[in-house]
């Protein structure tokens, strides 16, 4: 039995790698999404042993012995356990929400994010105040800078979401949300919409390519 949970485990941690996988972060943004995951996994865990260790335990043959009250079954674990355990999870919850809201910062970039059916448009800072660089389906970013990302569509609702960056923000005709990204290091992510928007929206995808400050300054037209 122990032999046989040994394939499970390590295809199951495979399974927490990937260009889509919330647990695979490249950004502070995204690591404390993965972190908050974990946490609620342990918290549900705790929980979980709360109600079925009580309910193996009936099933075991015993003597007869002075039972329990109902204040400790249902006052003590089913209200006192599982409060606590989900309080200190909301709590835990919000703060991490904190961290990931576009607070003031040096030297942030400004992008915008258009979605329609079924594309991405980008419009990147140029080398000029009034320079403007749009792409269509790749978004670059710049490696360890904050990035603030308006977001918005032209027709029905749809959603920005990087996995290994942030978490996801609905993109809103005639609204613009602002998303802060974090890249750690330069590479390729991929990233889709993930809001049912029509026929086409499992190909509703994108890439983004951060940059190093090199990189970066050749892509926007500022390297001498």
């Amino acid at each position: 039995m122990q032999r046989s949970l040994v394939p499970i485990s390590i295809l199951g941690l495979a399974g927490c790698a990937g260009d889509l996988s919330i647990l695979d972060p490249a950004g502070p943004a995204a690591a404390s999404i993965a972190q908050l995951w974990w946490v609620m996994l342990a918290g549900s865990a705790l929980l979980c042993a709360v109600v079925f260790i009580p309910l193996g335990l009936a099933f075991r043959r015993r003597p007869k012995a002075r039972p329990r009250g109902t204040r400790f079954w249902i006052i003590g674990l089913g209200l006192g356990m599982t409060g606590a355990v989900l309080t200190a999870l909301m709590i835990y919850a919000f703060f991490v929400g904190l961290r990931t809201i576009p607070l003031p910062a040096p030297a942030v970039v400004r992008i915008s994010a258009e979605a329609d059916q079924y594309n991405w448009t980008f419009r990147h800072p140029g080398a000029g105040p009034e320079d403007v660089i749009e792409v269509e389906g790749i978004l670059h970013l710049p490696a360890g800078r904050p990035v603030d990302l308006s977001v918005s569509a032209t027709d029905v609702i749809h959603a920005f979401w990087a996995p290994r960056l942030a978490g996801k923000i609905d993109a809103i005709p005639g609204h613009d949300n602002i998303l802060r990204l974090v890249a750690d290091q330069p590479g390729i992510y991929r990233g889709q919409c993930a809001e049912y928007c029509g026929t086409g929206h499992s190909a509703h995808v994108f890439s983004v390519v951060v940059h190093s400050p090199d990189s970066w300054a050749r892509f926007t037209g500022q390297e001498p």
